[in-house]
């Protein structure tokens, strides 16, 4: 790839080269007059009536993969960012094992789900990385693709975040909370709108069956292949709660 790389290898384009012809798309976050704790069980009422979108596309080639269909929704305070997720899937690829508590590097690397967001308009090249696997591994990371390394592994946003695996039904669920405060953005209020993109990476390591999907469409001409194209991001809006 002809991009940045940093010191783990993991590989960044410049945002010039990002570019993709499709309309940004728009997801709305609903306000909560209320903050709760994330404990991974979605069908309480905190989620069940938030706006969902859902994305199966691979964000390489753009081949549809509904049997690990996702779907995102979210929530907002004055406190904290919500997201949730939902994930269809065949089998488990995960660090079996290994003690959940501290930071996981190369989550990427199993299956995971993953959250690019970016709250400054005006610096489309620095954003945060949320991501969180099945067994509840974690990992976060500050991202200026100006930089080298591009990715900030020190970083630590304090996020809280629980899962769940419904075996029977084949469906893995995320909830995650985040601070507003530690993106360095400003208060939250109706209407405001940020830049985000969702990931998952699902399957085996490598081969046809490893599965790289993106809600915001990726850029198919370039030579290595890059979640870091912040052009593809779409739009969280920001919504007063009824």
């Amino acid at each position: 790839m002809d991009g940045k790389t940093s010191a783990d290898g993991r590989q960044a384009h410049d945002v010039k080269q990002s570019a993709v012809n499709r309309e940004h798309s728009v997801m709305f976050s609903e306000f909560s007059a209320v903050d709760v704790v994330p404990d991974g069980n979605l069908e309480r009422e905190f989620w069940t009536r938030a706006k969902r979108i859902h994305f199966d596309e691979a964000g390489f080639s753009r081949t549809r993969h509904t049997e690990v269909r996702t779907l995102v929704a979210s929530r907002w305070t004055r406190q904290y960012l919500y997201l949730a997720f939902w994930c269809h899937y065949q089998n488990l690829n995960i660090y079996d094992g290994e003690d959940p508590a501290p930071e996981r590097w190369q989550l990427w690397e199993k299956d995971v789900v993953e959250a690019f967001i970016n709250p400054t308009s005006g610096r489309p090249s620095h954003y945060y990385e949320f991501e969180v696997a099945p067994n509840n591994q974690w990992l976060d990371l500050e991202i200026d693709l100006t930089q080298h390394p591009f990715n900030n592994e020190k970083w630590n946003s304090g996020f809280s975040h629980e899962t769940r695996v419904d075996t029977p039904q084949h469906v893995w669920t995320v909830e995650m909370r985040i601070p507003i405060a530690s993106m360095k953005a400003a208060a939250a209020h109706p209407m405001t709108e940020w830049r985000v993109n969702f990931y998952r990476c699902d399957g085996a390591e490598s081969g046809a069956s490893r599965r790289m999907l993106s809600w915001g469409a990726l850029p198919l001409n370039l030579p290595e292949h890059s979640f870091h194209q912040p052009a593809s991001f779409g739009i969280i809006r920001f919504i007063p709660g009824s």
